[in-house]
């Protein structure tokens, strides 16, 4: 189901891999046998809002089915493909990541749909998987999409920081049929597009097909502290500052970079208040008061050597 083509270059996409900027990647034309490819887009279920929920609870324009083999033929096949065993070492190999692992979960993977309109703000990804608690390495994403362009927006951006949009700490992909990105997951692997536009006045949907990597250890260096996705929340546009006559298109777009941001907010309030609250449990437990009085004991003595 993989191109041979691709598989052939093994040792050149190895290097490829390895000298990327803004960190290690890979973009990968006709990744897939073209035929299989051609079933994955003719497959690809449609837009169903009950599947448009976002992180925040609510329902946009943005579509993940996460239950791959179950959308047909062609996708059961791919399924078969990310946890075979000689795929997993192929991945390997050009990552130099040993011992990789498919997640059956597709833990926020699967297909994905946006439409115009629709933007996904720069970010880093969650760390570990939250069921089985592996380190999360690599993201493959293979675009499905027979036609697209740069100005249409929806390009994936690879950022070395939030802040740097050109140079050597920036990588724009076009998400055009076929096209894969295979990039490692770390701290620093900033990643988002910007806002969809309607080519014409048509109504234009972004889709790709994305899997998630992981092992069950990382070099010390590169771990860090679990935590769920990282957002950065765009600034205003540069050509906003003193004495410009704002348009209603700019009102608008600040009105929907304050709600973004607000929203953020909100969730990043709630989640303060789960873990405060699971944090309190824990400390008011029976089992954490009866760890104390057994060590306190041990700590006086130790103080008082």
């Amino acid at each position: 189901m993989v191109n041979p083509a691709v598989t052939a270059r093994a040792r050149d996409l190895k290097a490829e891999f390895d000298a990327a900027q803004p960190f290690r990647h890979l973009v990968v034309d006709d990744f897939l046998d073209p035929a299989f490819c051609a079933e994955l887009a003719a497959g690809f279920p449609a837009f169903d809002r009950e599947a448009a929920m976002n992180e925040l609870g609510e329902v946009g324009s943005k579509a993940v089915y996460s239950n791959v083999a179950a959308l047909g033929p062609a996708y059961e096949r791919f399924d078969q493909l990310m946890k075979d065993p000689e795929f997993l070492a192929f991945t390997g190999s050009i990552t130099g990541i040993p011992d990789v692992l498919y997640d059956p979960d597709y833990e926020g993977g699967g297909t994905h749909e946006n439409l115009s309109g629709q933007e996904l703000d720069t970010h880093v990804d969650f760390n570990y998987h939250p069921r089985t608690a592996t380190h999360r390495r690599l993201n493959l994403i293979v675009f499905l999409n027979a036609e697209w362009r740069a100005e249409w927006g929806g390009c994936l951006e690879l950022l070395r920081d939030p802040w740097v949009t050109s140079g050597e700490g920036f990588r724009s992909v076009v998400p055009l049929m076929n096209r894969a990105v295979l990039f490692e997951t770390s701290e620093r692997s900033w990643h988002g597009f910007r806002k969809i536009e309607k080519p014409d006045g048509r109504e234009l949907s972004r889709r790709s097909l994305a899997v998630y990597f992981y092992t069950k250890t990382r070099p010390e260096a590169e771990t860090a502290p679990a935590h769920a996705t990282i957002y950065f929340q765009r600034p205003l546009p540069e050509h906003i500052r003193a004495g410009y006559t704002l348009t209603e298109e700019d009102v608008h777009q600040i009105q929907i970079l304050l709600t973004r941001r607000d929203h953020y907010m909100k969730f990043l309030y709630e989640r303060e208040r789960e873990f405060s609250e699971t944090l309190s449990n824990v400390v008011n437990g029976r089992s954490y008061r009866i760890y104390q009085k057994l060590v306190g004991p041990i700590r006086g003595l130790v103080k008082g050597k």
